[in-house]
């Protein structure tokens, strides 16, 4: 078992463990990737105020996110296809999650179904919906997640249309894989993979093939997955799915100040600042960049998170300092669900754990709630933003 240090020693051992065309639904962006590679690159900008000959004991990470108390102020995102990345992957990474006390979000696009989540864990997780053009589909799905006792509802409003993903076109990404020439002779590279996804019955998008009328193979998936995105979205479409939930709300996917106005005059729990991983509008700011303006702007009426580009615990403390109340990380668990599995999920959040209680400390400080604008060191004109 080799030394995990860091999440990049996780995504080695993803990488050779899962076939390229996964790999790459992860690992990549829109169009020319910009803002997926600035999401992690601007990161790198912010510097940590080191403080020195301050008690550093008794300290603590835990927090809450919007009421509920974590360990720490992460949430695991939802990711699609997650089951794909490893057998059951849905089921072990939301059993990683409760285990070490932070949220975990189900997909709409997940492998395994709500149920089967539900089936598998004591405590409530989060349900993450898109806004779809289907009412009925809306209702039903919806319904299953109060059923099954998840406590919020993540609502991804910046995916109306789908960004153009290079290598997923190339790839041919589905669930299961097409066998193609390139696609077999790469899965015959991964027999890991392939042993532990023949012991599973699930390989489809358990929570649509068989709950949708007409929706009983991939390739019907396919065609009704791709009619229901609604281009049509609007605040009054947002406010009738708050509505049918009934309980609290976390919108994913904003980006702009004014998008964030209108967000909390909505009345939601949560907001994410989010460009959707740099998978939608390529060009568009780092979530870390948007991320004071956001939170100076509605920081007293609703939680700010941040979402994109969170690779280590250092990360969620800038983000931390910057505004935010909680991130959620997506790539950083895959990476370690790919590599190995429910221990990889732990190992991930462990690693981000110390990194985030070590930085801290020799910040100066014991509690996340003592964080602020002190504890960094931002380049001039960072938070500037462009005219």
């Amino acid at each position: 078992m080799p030394v995990i240090t860091c999440i990049d020693d996780l995504k080695r051992l993803y990488r050779r463990r899962v076939p390229r065309m996964f790999y790459d639904y992860a690992e990549s962006g829109s169009w020319t990737e910009q803002t997926f590679r600035d999401n992690v690159a601007d990161f790198a900008e912010i510097r940590l105020r080191q403080r020195i000959a301050v008690d550093m004991t008794g300290r603590s990470t835990a927090s809450a996110m919007i009421g509920q108390p974590v360990a720490m102020p992460v949430a695991l995102a939802p990711v699609g296809l997650t089951g794909m990345q490893n057998a059951d992957g849905e089921i072990k990474a939301a059993r990683a999650a409760e285990t070490f006390g932070v949220p975990f979000t189900l997909s709409t696009m997940s492998i395994c179904s709500i149920e089967d989540v539900a089936a598998h864990t004591s405590k409530p997780f989060w349900f993450q919906i898109y806004a779809l053009n289907d009412d009925d589909f809306n209702a039903r799905i919806i319904a299953r997640a109060k059923a099954a006792g998840c406590s919020a509802l993540v609502i991804t409003v910046d995916l109306q249309i789908l960004g153009q993903r290079h290598r997923d076109l190339k790839n041919g990404l589905s669930a299961p894989p097409k066998f193609t020439l390139p696609t077999m002779l790469n899965l015959a590279t991964k027999w890991a993979w392939g042993l532990e996804m023949l012991r599973t019955k699930r390989r489809f998008f358990g929570n649509i093939v068989g709950h949708v009328e007409g929706v009983s193979d991939p390739s019907s998936l396919s065609s009704w997955t791709a009619e229901k995105f609604d281009p049509a979205l609007n605040w009054d479409k947002i406010r009738k799915l708050m509505d049918l939930w009934g309980g609290k709300v976390i919108l994913k996917g904003v980006l702009d100040v004014e998008d964030a106005e209108k967000a909390a005059a909505l009345g939601a729990d949560a907001i994410v600042v989010s460009n959707h991983g740099g998978r939608q509008l390529d060009g568009a700011l780092s979530s870390i960049r948007m991320l004071p303006e956001i939170a100076a702007a509605v920081g007293d009426r609703c939680e700010v998170w941040m979402d994109g580009g969170i690779r280590s615990g250092q990360d969620v403390l800038k983000a931390v300092a910057l505004g935010a109340k909680g991130v959620m990380i997506g790539r950083a668990f895959v990476y370690g669900l790919g590599a190995m599995g429910e221990a990889g999920v732990t190992k991930a959040l462990q690693v981000i754990h110390k990194e985030l209680d070590t930085s801290m400390a020799l910040c100066g400080e014991t509690r996340l709630a003592d964080v602020g604008r002190h504890s960094v060191l931002v380049p001039k004109g960072f938070l500037d933003g462009y005219s």
